[in-house]
């Protein structure tokens, strides 16, 4: 007969999530992740497999947690100028009132991607899905600020030569802009754990980068 499981998982998962997040996936060892969950290791190795098993589950929470509510405002229909510039100052805010000895400083994806992600292919897989969402929710949050700027031409009216060449400019700059919001995001989130000041600066680097490419009158 199988043995029963007396935790709640959920709450399991979270608190190992928080220990890799402060430390990494390496750094975590087993004594480290038996004290934030209360469980011992026999019971961990049972309910996920292996500390990897339980890296994955604690993966999967962060995804769902904490990066798809942040990015939900930027992939909402009609996301532009506004959303990415609450996108950009909630982080700044998040990152400026976490105390130093905080576990949840920076992005458990972003600090992965200086550790287990370099050496281990799943993992690279993992943090390269999360770079490929965030660059999409930004390009569609970018799209839409443009459009509503005049920027960005309506593909469906494109017909001339001219509009072509047109429409494809727009769309360089579209990714042009992608990359440089969401490295100014990366960045940030990982120099936040060792230097949160100049980690508020960058995010305020790209507020200010978006207003001067999407100006507003009274601004």
């Amino acid at each position: 007969m199988g043995r029963l499981q007396t935790f709640d998982s959920t709450t399991v998962v979270q608190s190992a999530r928080d220990v890799f997040w402060d430390l990494g996936y390496d750094g975590a060892s087993l004594a480290d992740l038996e004290t934030a969950t209360g469980i011992n290791r026999s019971s961990l190795y049972h309910a996920y497999g292996s500390k990897r098993g339980l890296f994955d589950a604690a993966v999967v929470d962060y995804r769902d947690t904490v990066i798809r509510p942040r990015l939900r405002g930027l992939q909402a229909d009609g996301a532009g100028r506004r959303e990415l510039l609450a996108y950009f100052d909630e982080l700044r805010e998040a990152v400026a009132k976490l105390p130093l000895d905080s576990p949840r400083r920076g992005c458990l994806l972003v600090n992965c991607a200086t550790g287990l992600a370099t050496h281990d292919e799943p993992a690279r897989e993992v943090v390269e899905d999360y770079r490929t969402e965030l660059a999409a929710a930004l390009g569609h949050a970018l799209a839409g600020a443009g459009a509503g700027a005049g920027d960005f031409d309506d593909p469906s009216t494109v017909n001339s030569t001219a509009d072509r060449t047109a429409d494809g400019a727009a769309t360089d700059l579209t990714a042009e802009r992608v990359r440089t919001l969401g490295s100014l995001s990366m960045s940030a989130m990982l120099l936040a754990r060792v230097n949160a000041a100049e980690s508020s600066a960058l995010l305020a680097t790209a507020a200010a980068q978006i207003r001067s490419w999407f100006p507003l009158a009274a601004e």
